[in-house]
Formats: structure tokens, sequence, C-alpha cells
């Protein structure tokens, strides 16, 4: 007579089940909370830090990022990669960032024009400055300078306006993209003086450099960085600061109000954004490693000689600042009818 088997129940194997299940949600919750818990426990950063740069080399957000990614990297321990993602007038930078795990590893360095023009201009956004970004700090401001190709025969604004009027629909501007501060400048300055000066954008402002150095474009009006070799070699020719004053590192160009627009008053901003929801023990030790690096001579002599000032926000004044400069385009916009192209 063969021995009868003996089968275990079927219920004694579901503790061991229960256990295995309850440890996988403990690991996915410990993952999903890994954010808070390496704020908490001091260990951020652990791994290398990636700044999303919303422009292509060559130009001042790609210029900032490089500025601030060396220094941050010796004082958080880590390395800090610059990854650019130009176009979309920002958007492809914003979107990578603002999908990214808030936990401090993927942060993104934007230009305030795609940051508060770009959503004024462009409906239908998959990303929102406010809701979806935490600022971290502002790193460089600048205003702009309108530059021309030196074969374009015009010396000043005033004769940069006469000769378009002259030849309407011939002259062009080059900026990063639409949605620019470099696209709605050059067309407030077209609403202001009564020309057509038509818009040629790029994916950054490092491609319309080469086409403006090329002869292919006129001109543009962006930030002094990558501007000042080039005017210095006479391969590119200033006309006018957009700001009240002249800019010390450009002290023959007269400055807006000079040149007859005073209200050609344009200045450009570029700052480290996290996702939301990035804990705020993260944001803490970012922006406070970032202001003592920009308070060294070092860093502030470099901006200096960029035509850019090191200017230092923390989180809550540039969160207040960027409000201000939604409210204050968005007159703009719509008092001189700029629109997206």
């Amino acid at each position: 007579m063969k021995k009868a088997v003996q089968h275990k129940p079927v219920m004694a194997t579901m503790p061991a089940r229960r256990k295995a299940v309850a440890a996988t949600l403990a690991a996915l919750g410990a993952a999903w909370f890994a954010p808070a818990a390496l704020a908490q426990d001091g260990s951020y950063p652990n791994r290398p830090v990636t700044l999303v740069v919303s422009a292509a080399a060559g130009g001042t957000t790609d210029l900032a990022a490089r500025m601030i990614s060396e220094p941050l990297a010796k004082a958080l321990g880590q390395a800090v990669v610059v990854d650019n993602r130009p176009g979309g007038s920002g958007s492809i930078a914003a979107q990578v960032v603002a999908r990214a795990r808030p936990d401090g590893y993927t942060l993104l360095v934007q230009y305030s024009g795609y940051h508060v023009i770009t959503p004024l201009l462009i409906k239908n956004l998959s990303w929102d400055p406010v809701r979806d970004f935490a600022p971290v700090a502002n790193i460089l401001s600048a205003p702009q300078v309108l530059v021309v190709r030196p074969s374009l025969p015009v010396k000043t604004l005033k004769e940069l306006v006469a000769y378009a009027k002259a030849h309407p629909d011939k002259l062009n501007y080059a900026s990063s993209g639409n949605g620019s501060l470099q696209h709605v400048s050059t067309e407030l300055l077209n609403q202001m003086a009564g020309t057509k000066i038509t818009h040629v954008p790029y994916k950054g402002t490092g491609p319309a450099m080469t086409d403006l150095l090329g002869g292919s474009v006129d001109l543009t009006i962006t930030t002094p960085p990558p501007l000042m070799g080039h005017i210095a070699a006479g391969k590119l020719r200033p006309l006018v600061v957009t700001s009240k004053t002249r800019l010390p590192s450009l002290k023959d160009v007269p400055s807006a109000p000079e040149a007859g627009y005073p209200d050609l008053d344009v200045s450009s901003w570029f700052a480290m954004y996290a996702p939301a929801g990035t804990p705020k023990a993260v944001i803490d030790k970012l922006t406070g490693e970032i202001e003592k690096i920009m308070r060294t001579e070092a860093f502030r002599k470099k901006a200096e000689e960029l035509g850019a000032e090191a200017k230092y926000m923390n989180p809550q004044q540039l969160a207040q600042y960027q409000q201000a400069e939604l409210v204050r385009w968005a007159k703009v916009i719509k008092s001189a009818d700029i629109h997206a192209e």
C-alpha cells in the first residue's frame, strides 16, 4: 500500500506571498520617497547632477550653466553635467525637467525669454513656468545689445531705422527662437520705429551667431557674453545697449535713452529650476552653494568680463521676480501686438 503524499495546504503559502508582496511594496515606497529621505539624511547628492540647458552651446544660457557647473561640482562633491537641449523656444529642455523625478539630480538652466515669454506667446504648452518648476537661484542678468554685420552701412540706431524704412522688408534679424526675448525685443523696436525687419528664428544664440557672422542675417539683439569677442575683433558692430545706462564693458555704445528709445529697456536673466515637488532641503542645499559661488570675486569678475552681472536671487526672490516679469511682458506683448510665428 502506497504511502499517501502529504500536500501542504495552499493557505500555508499565503503568509510567504504576503511577505513578498509587502517587501515589494516597501521597496517601491522607499524608492518613491527616496528624494525626501536623501534630503533629510544629508546624502544628497550621491551621484552626478545634470543641468539641462534650454539653448545650444555658445549662448549666454549655456555660458551661465558652464560658469556654475564646475564650482558647483566641487561644492557638491559630485560631477555636474551640462546637457544642451535646444529647440521649441525652450520647451524641449523644459519638458525634460518638468517630467523628471523631483530628486535634485535633473535641473533646468533656463533663459528668461523662454520661461516668461514663451508661455505668453504659445498656447497649449505641455509645461507651465509656475506649476511645473521650483525656483532654485538666478545666476546671471544682462541687458541686451543690438549688433549688425559690419558690411551693413549703418553706424547708429537712427541710421539703422532710416535704412530699414528706405529698404522695407529687406533687413532680417536673428533670434534664439520664437518667443525668445531677442524676438520680442526686436519686434518691440519694429513697433516703436515703424520698421519691418524680418524675424529669422534659430535653435539658440550659438547658431544665430554663426549665421550673423557669416552674413546670412543682418542683425540681432542679444546679451553681451556671446558678442564681446566678436565686437572686440571688429566682426560685429554694436549700435545700442537696451538699458537706461551704458554698459561698463561697452563704454562707447549708447544706452537706449541716448539712442532715442528710452522705452527699449530690456534685460535678460538666466536661472536654475528644479522639478516641482523637489524637497526643500535639496533646494536649500543647491541655492546655498550657488550663493557662495556667486559671491566669490572670481565668479563676479568672469560675469563682468562677459558683459553680464552675477545677480543672485534666492528661490523666494526668483519666484517673485518671475511673476513680475510675466505681468510686465504680457502687457508689452499685448500693446505691441506681438505673435508667435
